[in-house]
């Protein structure tokens, strides 16, 4: 559905995307990870059209996005992280506006319009100023302007930035909802939100792409956590001498990491010896904050042009 391949953006001297390449398939919803200034932004825009790339390729649904950008935003819906929305206007009107925009048939656009707004949870403030609502109305008006056209594409852009808690549980929960129908790419600095709803993770770092895997595999897919309550001297050897183990690194007094063979599974030989020796089974599970471990390492070293 989206495919890039050695996309780079200048600005100058600068180089803000540095040849990147990655694909999304259909129906994925894709996180897109960085430091502030590493480039996301300005790939999410190239994406959308709204800016050239200096060299490279970038396809949405088998167009290229620089030889038929029509074509590419009639299949995108775009949320970038301040909503271009009109706080003069009313929420029904301004997404039905933007149906017209997108040259939605008129017999189609009140009905399109109606499934945009209920599926964001407009019902209720449809008739409102955009300007009197809260931030997080504002979001949703934002991604039901995105959606009005029924796009296969959705691009968001920090969809959550300045939301408190219970509006970004809601807007995480529509975003997983379009995984249905749609395929995502999600960037945003909330590692949870992306462990919520996203199946691949992509991090960039200085305009390069350096993590693009399963979310399952960054997350749990070689490692393993233990906690037991009876500490011994030979719990790690004991562990790390099971089928399936590949090493095991003492934390904590009671918590051992455990680094799994490729393709081993030695969750049921991990909880059958803790229960023969008697150390009591505390916690058998992927590391806490596993998905942060893994950002952090792809991120160390970045440069003070990104930090600026």
């Amino acid at each position: 559905m989206i495919r890039v391949a050695a996309l780079t953006r200048r600005f100058g001297e600068r180089v803000a995307v540095d040849g990147i390449s990655f694909e999304v398939q259909r129906g994925e919803v894709l996180g897109f990870l960085g430091p502030n200034g590493a480039g996301k932004t300005t790939t999410m825009r190239i994406l959308t059209g709204y800016l050239p790339a200096t060299s490279g390729t970038a396809e949405i649904a088998g167009f290229d996005v620089f030889r038929h950008p029509l074509e590419v935003k009639r299949r995108i819906g775009y949320l970038p992280e301040n909503p271009p929305v009109y706080p003069e206007m009313r929420v029904e009107t301004f997404v039905s506006f933007v149906a017209e925009l997108h040259a939605l048939r008129r017999s189609l656009r009140a009905s399109k319009v109606d499934a945009a707004l209920e599926r964001c949870g407009l019902g209720s403030v449809r008739r409102r100023l955009i300007g009197n609502l809260s931030k997080g109305y504002r979001q949703r008006v934002g991604l039901a302007a995105a959606l009005v056209h029924d796009p296969e594409v959705l691009i968001l852009d920090e969809p959550t930035v300045g939301l408190d808690p219970a509006q970004i549980i809601e807007i995480r929960n529509l975003i997983r909802s379009f995984a249905d129908s749609h395929t995502v790419i999600l960037s945003t600095h909330i590692l949870p939100e992306v462990e919520a709803t996203c199946g691949r993770v992509a991090i960039i770092r200085d305009g390069r792409l350096v993590v693009d895997a399963p979310l399952l595999e960054l997350t749990q897919g070689n490692r393993l956590q233990v906690r037991v309550v009876r500490d011994a001297a030979e719990v790690a050897g004991r562990l790390a001498a099971l089928p399936g183990v590949a090493e095991v690194t003492a934390g904590e007094p009671g918590l051992y990491r455990i680094k799994v063979v490729p393709g081993g599974d030695p969750r049921e030989a991990i909880a059958a010896c803790v229960a023969a020796a008697g150390w009591g089974l505390l916690l058998l599970s992927p590391p806490v904050a596993a998905l942060e471990q893994v950002y952090l390492g792809a991120v160390a070293g970045a440069s003070e042009r990104e930090a600026a």
